[in-house]
């Protein structure tokens, strides 16, 4: 299965890039569109800065650089910001309310020349949806360490590049930290993608298409042995086409908070496809896993099929109304020896999400609602006390500083 999955990658990965990979490959395959104003008449565009946003968070318009001779302009830019939650049907070891630090970092670049760097360091909290929370105080250590994501970049050409160091991954449609995406938790679907991984990517763009394929340690495993590609066409100016796939060469039995073992050992694949019309964004995309019989972990080999549709509008400048609407399934009967993906082998669950954002230059404030809705559910696997309760809402608020 490994052999053919793989296979596959690679085919792939000669004609790809996701919208998750555009952090750190956009600024070699941009070009200026027919209806651009002359460049004598335009106004000096800011430089894409990583980590790439969703929005509808943005960074100054005015970044903050210096002149480091030989080495060319870097780029220092920052975020701070707060986190509050409200929530029902506490699982045992999480908090009905709490209020944390969601973002405290800082973030060095150099994003043009033939060698550029990127180096992210300082607290960060990684909330989702269904899941407990766990405080930033204590994430560093669990997960991706003080300097979560760092790489040396070596661009020869406008079209080729090549990184190494802690990176971004190539799968899904949402990134890893909060004020990347539309809205503060992330979903369902994230939940079972990879989201740092050290490594090797080549990245290369040719027209409307734009390509990577990385090597790997996957879910931050140490173990080098996860190839991932993607391609993104570009159809028009309207109108963006990602397909990625990922998938481990060998059985890998290291299992910890950051490296979820069965997850490790999966394949994910995605089809997304991201529609901007005016002040709306429309991102639908599709979400397929699958991991074979682990004996190492007591399980049978189990699938999840995903869907979810994320949206925003651009009501003011100012002010947008981001919404993210998920359903994840997973296969197996319930109390099975499948996997559990989820609440249990076999089940199912729904999502719903809103995030009122309101920014002004540097400062943001937003707010969210969210419910999730399980159902063929295990006993003892979903929320609340004895783990019985199949629904979860939750309340949360983030504002900060992004510069």
């Amino acid at each position: 299965m490994n052999t053919v999955v793989i296979t596959g990658i690679a085919a792939v990965a000669l004609i790809g890039i996701t919208p998750a990979t555009a952090q750190v490959a956009a600024t070699d395959v941009a070009k200026p569109t027919a209806e651009a104003a002359p460049a004598a008449e335009a106004a000096p565009a800011a430089p894409a800065l990583l980590p790439a946003l969703a929005g509808p968070l943005a960074y100054s318009a005015t970044p903050v650089s210096f002149d480091a001779g030989p080495f060319g302009k870097i780029y220092v830019n920052g975020v701070a910001t707060g986190i509050a939650r409200f929530q029902d049907h506490v699982v045992p070891g999480d908090n009905k309310s709490f209020a944390d630090i969601s973002n405290g970092q800082v973030i060095i670049q150099k994003v043009d020349g033939i060698f550029q760097f990127f180096v992210q360091a300082g607290v960060y909290s990684l909330p989702s949806l269904g899941v407990p929370y766990t405080r930033a105080s204590r994430l560093n250590e669990l997960t991706y360490g003080p300097v979560p994501q760092a790489f040396i970049k070596i661009a020869p050409t406008s079209a080729f590049s090549l990184q190494i160091g802690k990176l971004p991954t190539l799968i899904g449609a949402e990134y890893t930290f909060t004020f990347e995406n539309m809205n503060i938790d992330r979903g369902l679907l994230w939940n079972l993608e990879p989201a740092v991984s050290k490594g090797v990517q080549a990245n290369y763009g040719h027209g409307p298409f734009a390509f990577s394929l990385a090597l790997t340690d996957g879910f931050y495993s140490s173990k080098y042995s996860t190839i991932s590609g993607s391609v993104a066409y570009t159809i028009n100016p309207a109108n963006v086409l990602a397909f990625a796939a990922s998938g481990n060469t060998k059985t890998t039995t290291k299992s910890t908070f950051a490296t979820g073992g069965v997850l490790n050992n999966s394949q994910v694949y995605n089809l997304i496809l991201t529609h901007t019309q005016g002040k709306l964004v429309l991102q639908p995309y599709i979400q397929y896993t699958h991991v074979d019989k682990l004996p190492f972990f007591g399980t049978t080999a189990t699938d999840t099929i995903g869907g979810a549709l994320l949206a925003k509008y651009q009501i003011t400048p100012e002010f947008s109304l981001p919404a993210r609407v998920e359903y994840l399934s997973t296969t197996g009967k319930p109390g099975g020896t499948g996997a559990n993906f989820l609440y249990g082998t076999g089940s199912e669950a729904f999502s719903l999400t809103v995030t009122p954002t309101y920014q002004y230059k540097i400062f943001f404030a937003r707010a969210e609602l969210s419910y999730v809705k399980a159902s063929h559910t295990t006993a003892g696997s979903v929320f609340g006390k004895l783990g019985n309760d199949r629904s979860q809402t939750r309340g949360l608020i983030e504002a900060g500083v992004m510069f």
